[in-house]
């Protein structure tokens, strides 16, 4: 059996020479030819640290090659970018604009109306409420993730066996809330807690708030389960943070007295700051993407099929057009709002 498998590595080591051989001789001056041709021609020329590129003379330098790598690498991502996210947004923008349908003979049909469809988003009776939820929503939803995700994260981060199942467990939730595992959890109602819907804490809210402030309120807490598992990532950012912390500085203030307090206000607090702001717009973006029954992003697809209930105004792709973009600009303002609270503490500090 040994001379056998010797005989085949000896086989397969003569194959490898005469390809290596075969590639020296006949492929790479081949090779050669192409790349100097492509860098010695009349529109561009490379000598030395020279590059003419259309008769303009650049300078090569270590700086500038390294970008150029670097863009290299992520080009595929920026063609990505430019033609599935970038393109569909500016012409959703466009079509915002515009009184537009679909045609099977013509295609899109597209009637200039100017911002007649953004005063009707603020004009109908469906659409209002449902931005002021989304609004509430966040502000009250956000900060309650972030805390929850800093707390379980400290909490993980603590020196003990089976850390790695914890971080699995709070990790689980992120896994099952991507696909139509939560469209299903939720229609089953098992996204909410029962203790809830069995005490009277909804019905003293809605009894003692107003609608504005009510709605949202009940909302977030029927769907308070659904919330926290938007923890997941946020909880592995803030993780990978507090291991980034020198643990020098924790044994420092062990020696000056500190309390685990003072040691979680001076020390591991401002260690993560900085990842907050992540973690902001990581659980803005997906909780917004989030599309939810009777929610604005179900409402704009019906809009850009059937229309809207409102009669009085015509409704269709420029007008859904509309909604996904004032949605956008909701959310950025959001994620600024936040952002600009966390950049103000730090100022203060």
């Amino acid at each position: 059996m040994k001379p056998f498998i010797q005989k085949i590595g000896a086989s397969l080591k003569s194959i490898g020479h005469k390809i290596a051989r075969f590639y020296d001789a006949k492929i790479e001056p081949i090779i050669s030819k192409i790349g100097y041709a492509l860098t010695h021609n009349p529109l561009i020329r490379m000598d030395d640290l020279t590059l003419r590129l259309f008769g303009i003379k650049i300078k090569v330098t270590r700086k500038r090659r390294d970008a150029f790598y670097g863009y290299m690498f992520i080009s595929l991502w920026l063609i990505g970018l430019f033609i599935f996210t970038l393109y569909p947004m500016l012409y959703a923008l466009y079509l915002s604009f515009f009184e537009a349908y679909y045609n099977l003979q013509t295609g899109i049909t597209t009637t200039f109306v100017g911002f007649d469809n953004y005063f009707n988003i603020f004009r109908s009776q469906t659409l209002v409420p449902l931005f002021a939820n989304y609004v509430i929503r966040m502000l009250v939803s956000v900060p309650l993730i972030i805390v929850f995700s800093i707390i379980i994260a400290v909490l993980i981060n603590v020196p003990m066996k089976g850390k790695s199942i914890f971080r699995t467990i709070f990790f689980l939730p992120v896994i099952i809330a991507t696909g139509p595992v939560i469209g299903e959890l939720t229609a089953q109602n098992a996204t909410t807690l029962p203790a809830l819907e069995e005490s009277n804490v909804l019905n003293f809210i809605s009894e003692n708030l107003g609608s504005f402030i009510a709605d949202p309120m009940v909302l977030l807490l029927n769907s308070l389960l659904l919330v926290l598992w938007y923890a997941g990532i946020p909880i592995l950012i803030f993780l990978a943070g507090l291991q980034k912390i020198d643990k020098s500085v924790y044994e420092a203030a062990d020696i000056d007295g500190a309390s685990p307090w003072d040691r979680f206000w001076k020390i591991t607090l401002p260690g993560i700051s900085s990842l907050i702001s992540v973690a902001v717009i990581y659980i803005v973006v997906t909780m917004s993407l989030f599309v939810e029954s009777g929610g604005i992003l179900e409402l704009t697809r019906s809009h850009m099929l059937v229309g809207a209930p409102d009669s009085q105004f015509w409704f269709g792709y420029g007008y859904a057009a509309a909604i996904a973009w004032m949605y956008f600009i909701f959310m950025v303002i959001i994620m600024t709002i936040f952002i600009l609270l966390l950049r103000g503490r730090k100022e203060n500090r």
